[in-house]
């Protein structure tokens, strides 16, 4: 039975009924609510046994997690934003080592300029890391992604981030169903490490490894990584069974299998385009989506038996690759191999923008024509970057652009330039 409840509570509660030993995590705006309310937990005595601990940095809560996994607790931690990059060494070091963290990324901005909001810049920065990387589509999808995770990381031996969109998500109140205790547990065995730190039988755990086997044991997590591609929906769909609605999986498709035009996104938007799919279809326009649920591994022979009917191919993307373009585009491009097919990369909602329907319906309907360009940024004033180039034209010494635009466009707090 669905009940109205925060989102990051419910994420709470779905973490708590997988039973984790070890909860570590430093407060960074969007994922706060979500350790907060395991805290709770913990101190009520609800989550036994459970030991909560209080760290000072985003690197330490990643330490402890592997610490804890390395010992044989089940472990699980939370972040977002700079709070990801800060543990970034960490990251790799838990990957590498196999252990199975569970990790919510409550995907937001980085800076700087300083921005809060939601995009996908943070978890897209660290997504070589060796960490299974899955992306929610909604809160539902979200909440059964964290008791998937956990499955996989445990069979597997090896970490996952879930994303979820901070503050779109994470804050949203809505009416959620939360897999019972019995749910989990009948999906979710008790945690059996297959590497662990034992006196008995004494083994190292972080080898130092140089150029004879490094380049081995690089191949063996790729390999271990591919594993999942074969792991993930086999594991979404016993889910499946036990809650009665789809469970996460590789990727969904919304009426692709006869669209010209197919737009590939990941995370929340995909709501905001399954309405205007509907609303173009309607016309008579022959549009569809693809949602990548799973991004690392990457499921490059799907995706490209998804896209095999499209004409024309828009991938919307929720961060930016300076200097380059769109991180997902280039996924995309390597799974379409040498097919050459128009593929269109359109930057949307950096820094929490917002992406409207009445935004992206005349860019699907020019890419639909081929009347868009190879790289868009949807709702870009050129105006303001105009005057803003102008003005560093003219200026020795012009100082940094953030500064300057929001002193432009009118906003408190801007000092001079």
């Amino acid at each position: 039975m669905a009940e109205q409840i925060e989102a990051s509570v419910a994420i709470a509660t779905a973490v708590a009924r997988c039973r984790p030993e070890v909860l570590c995590a430093y407060p960074i705006t969007p994922q706060t609510h979500i350790v907060e309310a395991l805290s709770r937990m913990v101190r009520a005595g609800d989550l036994a046994p459970c030991e909560m601990v209080n760290v000072e940095s985003e690197y330490s809560a990643c330490s402890v997690a592997i610490g804890a996994s390395a010992a044989g607790a089940r472990a699980y931690t939370a972040t977002a934003s700079q709070g990801l990059l800060y543990m970034a060494e960490a990251l790799f070091n838990a990957a590498g080592l196999g252990l199975p963290i569970v990790m919510t990324v409550a995907n937001r901005a980085l800076g700087a300029p300083i921005n809060i909001w939601n995009d996908h810049s943070d978890a897209l920065a660290v997504r070589d890391c060796g960490f299974i990387q899955l992306y929610a589509a909604d809160n539902q999808e979200a909440i059964d992604m964290h008791i998937l995770a956990f499955r996989i990381a445990e069979q597997l031996s090896l970490p996952v981030m879930v994303c979820m969109d901070g503050y779109v998500l994470t804050h949203a109140i809505e009416p959620l169903e939360l897999p019972s205790q019995e749910q989990v547990d009948s999906f979710l065995p008790p945690f059996a490490p297959r590497q662990i730190l034992d006196p008995d039988e004494p083994m190292t755990i972080g080898a130092m490894v140089g150029p004879e086997a490094f380049t081995e044991v690089r191949y063996l997590a790729h390999l271990r990584q591919q594993e999942a591609l074969d792991a993930i929906p086999a594991l979404a769909q016993e889910l499946s069974e036990r809650t009665g609605r789809a469970c996460g999986g590789l990727l969904s498709g919304y009426r692709t299998s006869d669209a010209a035009l197919v737009v590939v996104a990941m995370g929340s938007v995909l709501g905001t385009l399954e309405v205007l799919i509907d609303e173009m279809r309607g016309e008579g326009l022959s549009v569809g989506a693809l949602a990548i649920k799973t991004f690392r591994p990457f499921p490059r022979a799907e995706v490209a038996a998804a896209l095999g009917g499209a004409a024309r191919i828009l991938v919307l993307e929720r961060a930016i690759a300076i200097g380059a373009g769109g991180v997902l585009t280039d996924s995309v491009r390597w799974a379409l191999g040498a097919r050459q097919t128009p593929l269109h990369t359109v930057i949307a909602g950096l820094g929490g923008r917002p992406i409207t329907r009445r935004s992206l319906r005349p860019v699907l309907e020019a890419a639909a024509t081929g009347g868009l360009g190879e790289l868009h940024f949807l709702d870009l004033r050129q105006d303001l970057v105009d005057r803003e180039l102008a003005r560093c034209r003219s200026s020795a010494r012009p100082g940094p652009h953030a500064e300057a635009i929001l002193r432009e466009i009118g906003i408190v707090g801007a000092g001079p330039v």
